[in-house]
């Protein structure tokens, strides 16, 4: 208690993860690690963040995902219902990295898939936001974000459809391709929508 060991962290770290990289293959078994953001003193070029406990685990780990909040998501009365989170793999050995992801995490609850597939959808073109209105195929989930997400949690059935859609449209990339610049310049010209909330009037 009260001795002063430099990189003391750092150092257990690196003994550590020489065993239990071991253990974790021969047992099939994956870890997490959550870690934090720190600031390095004096930098002047470059980003003076860093992440604590050395860089064992920069070197040791397969995967690197980097999880930083976007907004806070406000649920009726003003009350902040969440977050939302923006997730870029930062490394990875299984797979191409450098991919982004956004999703909402809710408080007390965890990742809102159902926001999340409702959101998927909308920017593949399976469900259409005509307003503040969304619609599949000929089916109205709602009116807002919230009413359409609710929906799609007390409907399995379209819940799984919709899902299902996702990943056809997903395994196909030149579809997607063309379906995502399409959404884009789409959402560039659009200068009114007939369907707005007067529709509920």
């Amino acid at each position: 208690m009260g001795m002063i060991q430099v990189a003391g962290q750092a150092r257990l770290m690196s003994q550590a993860l020489r065993k239990l990289t071991g253990v974790a293959s021969r047992t099939n078994c994956t870890i997490i690690f959550i870690n934090q953001l720190r600031h390095k003193v004096g930098v002047l070029f470059g980003s003076p963040e860093t992440t604590s406990g050395g860089n064992a685990l920069k070197f040791y780990a397969s995967q690197r995902v980097d999880v930083r909040v976007r907004e806070k998501v406000v649920g009726p009365g003003k009350v902040e219902m969440g977050v939302r989170v923006k997730a870029k793999v930062v490394k990875n050995k299984v797979a191409p990295p450098y991919r982004s992801a956004e999703f909402i995490i809710q408080f007390n609850r965890g990742i809102d898939m159902n926001a999340t597939l409702l959101e998927a959808c909308e920017v593949l073109g399976i469900v259409t936001a005509k307003g503040s209105h969304y619609y599949y195929k000929d089916l109205k989930l709602g009116h807002g974000r919230d009413t359409a997400s609710a929906t799609l949690a007390g409907n399995d059935e379209l819940r799984a459809e919709l899902t299902a859609s996702v990943r056809q449209a997903l395994q196909q990339p030149a579809a997607l391709e063309a379906t995502l610049d399409a959404g884009s310049s789409g959402a560039a010209g659009a200068g009114s929508d007939e369907h707005t909330d007067a529709e509920e009037a």
